[in-house]
């Protein structure tokens, strides 16, 4: 996944259309991230119609690069539109069956479809080859939008402003789970050490492209909307384990064409870890520096 994050840098020609594309995509991550309850505020100060159409705008990137690259499809396009619609408007009707916040049956449908939608590949046809990052971050996106303006999903955690207690906790967990999936991953043959050294200003990008495109996304997925919800109906416990299994089923076609079970194992071992470090003081940034950490010493050191 890290190599895809680098495909993105070293392939993708950045046209206006495609540089437009991506900070569109990337303003809702932003805006949550640094001004999430202003931006709940004023969401919710729109008319109810007005509210649950306004997501529609997160397609638009789809158009902006699919016309341009010449694989423009009008069924995509209404996919891309309509899909963050319905999300908002399912969890519009889960805010006012489940004031309460115990976990509706809609809040874990949309977990479901936006799971298999991002792990099985459902939407990446619609784009080329190198920008298939953009579907995901739609999706994200939409799910941002949905759960923390219309639903109003509580303990979340997403909040870019980081502090020092997110990195002293990322790394407590880093150093927990080192020792435990350092000699598994050597003895089931996952893991393969190899002397290369990389720049720190290449290693410095590695970790950074991997906290934002794939450590960031994974952990608001799995951390801060299936273990939130999840504690409301099982506990603190149950949740965790339930979200690590979870996690670590969903790479079971990673880096194989069968079922691989020693990722699967490793990552669910590390899902243990990245819940903890989310739940401590349920803060996002603190899970997403032990994932970012953890998948670029792999990728760089160990794959």
């Amino acid at each position: 996944m890290l190599l895809f994050s680098f495909r993105i840098v070293t392939v993708l020609v950045w046209t206006p259309s495609v540089i437009v594309a991506a900070v569109w995509t990337l303003f809702p991550l932003v805006a949550f991230g640094f001004m999430g309850e202003r931006v709940a505020h004023a969401v919710n100060r729109l008319p109810v119609v007005l509210r649950l159409l306004l997501p529609a705008v997160f397609g638009v990137p789809y158009i902006l690069i699919a016309r341009p690259a010449g694989i423009f499809q009008a069924d995509w396009m209404v996919c891309y539109l309509l899909v963050p619609v319905l999300i908002a408007v399912l969890l519009w009707h889960a805010r006012q069956g489940d004031p309460e916040q115990l976990g509706d049956w809609r809040d874990f449908a949309i977990l479901l479809v936006l799971g298999l939608a991002a792990d099985l590949r459902w939407l990446e046809p619609a784009w080329p080859a190198h920008l298939k990052v953009f579907g995901k971050m739609i999706l994200l996106d939409a799910g941002l939008y949905a759960f923390l303006a219309i639903r109003q999903l509580t303990n979340v955690g997403f909040d870019l402003r980081a502090r020092w207690q997110d990195l002293r906790t990322g790394l407590r967990e880093l150093l927990f789970y080192a020792p435990i999936a350092l000699p598994v991953g050597l003895v089931l043959g996952f893991l393969h050490a190899h002397p290369q050294i990389p720049r720190p200003g290449s290693a410095a990008l590695a970790w950074a492209f991997t906290f934002v495109l794939i450590a960031l996304p994974e952990e608001i997925f799995f951390r801060g909307w299936m273990q939130n919800l999840l504690e409301r109906r099982v506990g603190r416990t149950g949740a965790l384990l339930i979200t690590s299994v979870i996690f670590g089923l969903v790479h079971f076609n990673k880096r194989a064409t069968h079922f691989n079970r020693q990722y699967v194992l490793l990552a669910a071992i590390a899902g243990i870890f990245y819940g903890r470090a989310w739940r401590r003081d349920r803060r996002i940034v603190a899970s997403s520096i032990t994932h970012a950490c953890v998948d670029t010493v792999w990728s760089l050191w160990l794959r």
